[in-house]
């Protein structure tokens, strides 16, 4: 009793029913079989579980394997139909029964062994496929991952490169700014308000040797101009207007200086509101600000 539970829990018969194990052992196993009840019960119990569990997650074929597995057992139920040639060549050496070829007849253990096979090894194949889509799912699922931190990754590379050259620009704007009292040459005008907007105000930086002119972003106080306007400076040089650009009053600016067209010589600056694109000489009721050199 002890030797048949024994011989059970090695695991061997799990290795039987597969086919798995070599004659010598086949034929132990089948000795063990017939002298312990448990040990033939247990085979009958591991065939019907395999036999279960590759029902339960058989998938079906495609059309192309079914009719390759049905054109194997097909040839196996011809060749076990086919009579044995009883015409023997002259030349040929007669064999004993026992050296007869052997054909498994339809319904014998034989046929139905390699019909179990073939069930365990179709349950095997499901087995692995149904793996191996788990897994590639798995890993597409995983590279949708990697593939959208990327993006944020670079997203966040280039919000970071946008705020470095702002901070840049600024830091560099400023120091023109702090420079400017060390160099004679800056004149910084203050613009007040007239009476369309008594209000407001804004500073002019001239360079005046080498004409730069400049308007400091950050201290403009005018009413924000909408898409048909923009606001125009002017020179005002020996009575006559000179036009220096025009610009747009943005909250949101990226810079605190404004560049304007370059001028050699002015008694005063002045800003007007035009329609967009500038007008060729200014719009006298639309003046905003004006101050003097």
């Amino acid at each position: 009793m002890e030797e048949g539970k024994a011989f059970i829990a090695s695991g061997i018969l799990e290795l039987y029913v597969l086919g798995d194990l070599n004659a010598q052992e086949q034929a132990e196993v089948a000795a063990m079989a017939a002298k312990y009840p448990e040990v033939k019960q247990e085979i009958a119990e591991i065939e019907l579980a395999m036999e279960k569990y590759a029902e339960e997650n058989a998938i079906a074929p495609s059309p192309e394997l079914e009719g390759l597995i049905l054109g194997k057992i097909n040839a196996i139920e011809k060749t076990s139909e086919t009579p044995i040639a009883t015409t023997i060549p002259s030349n040929s050496v007669l064999t004993t029964p026992q050296e007869s070829t052997r054909v498994l007849p339809l319904g014998s253990a034989g046929y139905e062994a390699k019909i179990r096979n073939l069930k365990f090894a179709l349950a095997a194949c499901a087995a692995l496929l149904l793996i191996s889509g788990i897994a590639l799912y798995s890993a597409h699922t995983e590279l949708g991952t990697v593939k959208n931190q990327v993006i944020a990754l670079n997203q966040e590379k280039q919000r970071f490169a946008s705020t470095v050259s702002y901070l840049e620009e600024n830091n560099k704007e400023l120091q023109t700014i702090a420079d400017m009292p060390a160099d004679p040459d800056w004149k910084t005008v203050r613009l007040a308000g007239t009476k369309m907007d008594p209000q407001a105000k804004m500073t002019v930086y001239w360079h005046t040797s080498g004409r730069h002119v400049m308007l400091d972003n950050s201290k403009m106080s005018l009413p924000k101009n909408d898409e048909a306007h923009q606001y125009q400076l002017w020179a005002l040089v020996k009575g006559k207007p000179v036009d220096l650009g025009v610009f747009d009053v943005k909250a949101d600016s990226n810079h605190i200086l404004l560049k304007m067209k370059e001028i050699a010589d002015a008694d005063a600056f002045a800003v007007t509101l035009e329609k967009r694109g500038g007008a060729a000489g200014p719009t006298m009721d639309q003046m905003i600000a004006m101050g003097g050199v």
